[in-house]
């Protein structure tokens, strides 16, 4: 689905000169001005696979060589307990050696685990992760090779970076198979349903996927309207009436947001009448016609 691309035009964007423009798929990546470490671990591609995706990703940021700072290791001839270690120590390396850490990728973080429905060792793993980007102040993003269900993430792995990561997106192929679809599942502040669809494809001419714009606003209300009315069959599915508190915190809690992106969504869902008043009480909302 275009995932390992996605990520890879991210490091590019933090790998570009400043003044330098580039195709970073429709999103905006703060460059690397101070020159600190930037880390790309790899733990299912092999080594050719890997050399491929840095020579995209130079080209992409425009760069004809690779710059110093910016490290890629391909972890997969290691055992899982190693790859985790071998994590922990480069990034307190290169953390001295370049005066901090820019951003680190993990593509394949699934492989990092020997169960990704194994309870201890999905949370063991996350808070370690939660901690080094704390300690060193930097953004990790870790590619999950998984199937979201809706907006939930799958197993216990999913789970705990579900609670944890401050931003989780999803891509996917929808009618179209040539084009991938960045879509929002999570977000610390605000509503992922109310972020742009961003769109890339695969470009002939120029070699490499490239960005074709953002879905219309209608394509993003549907999709707002189809994981509502999901919530709400699921919400509903336990009790046939609920109060506008309890409906809001049955909210928050199914889609992990805040109380005021639950209120908004309410609106959203009495608008579309996929929740009604009661007509017998108007204190309580019953499921509407869908």
């Amino acid at each position: 689905t275009g995932k390992s691309n996605y990520v890879g035009s991210l490091i590019a964007g933090a790998i570009r000169t400043a003044d330098i423009s580039i195709d970073s798929l429709g999103t905006d990546v703060d460059a690397n001005e101070d020159g600190k470490a930037v880390l790309l671990y790899d733990t299912e591609q092999s080594e050719v696979q890997l050399y491929k995706n840095i020579s995209n990703i130079l080209r992409r940021g425009k760069q004809t060589a690779m710059p110093a700072y910016f490290k890629a290791y391909c972890l997969t001839s290691m055992s899982r307990k190693e790859r985790l270690q071998a994590i922990v120590q480069s990034m307190d390396k290169f953390y001295y050696q370049y005066g901090g850490i820019h951003l680190v990728v993990i593509d394949g973080i699934a492989d990092l685990v020997r169960c990704v429905n194994d309870e201890a060792e999905s949370v063991g793993l996350i808070d370690e992760l939660y901690r080094l980007a704390g300690i060193y102040k930097t953004c990790i993003i870790c590619v999950l090779h998984f199937v979201p269900n809706g907006l939930k993430l799958r197993g216990h792995l999913g789970s705990e970076l579900q609670r944890k990561a401050a931003a989780i997106l999803s891509i996917e192929r929808e009618e179209n198979p040539e084009i991938s679809v960045v879509k929002a599942l999570k977000v610390r502040d605000g509503s992922p349903l109310d972020i742009p669809l961003i769109q890339f494809s695969w470009n002939k001419e120029q070699a490499m996927h490239t960005y074709i714009g953002e879905k219309p606003k209608e394509e993003r209300d549907k999709r707002k309207e189809t994981e509502l009315s999901g919530v709400a069959r699921s919400i509903f599915s336990n009790r046939k009436h609920y109060t506008y508190v309890d409906l809001c915190e049955q909210i928050q809690s199914a889609l992990d947001v805040k109380e005021r992106t639950a209120k908004s969504y309410i609106r959203f869902m009495r608008e579309k009448e996929i929740i009604l008043k009661d007509p017998s009480n108007a204190s309580y909302f019953i499921i509407g016609h869908i």
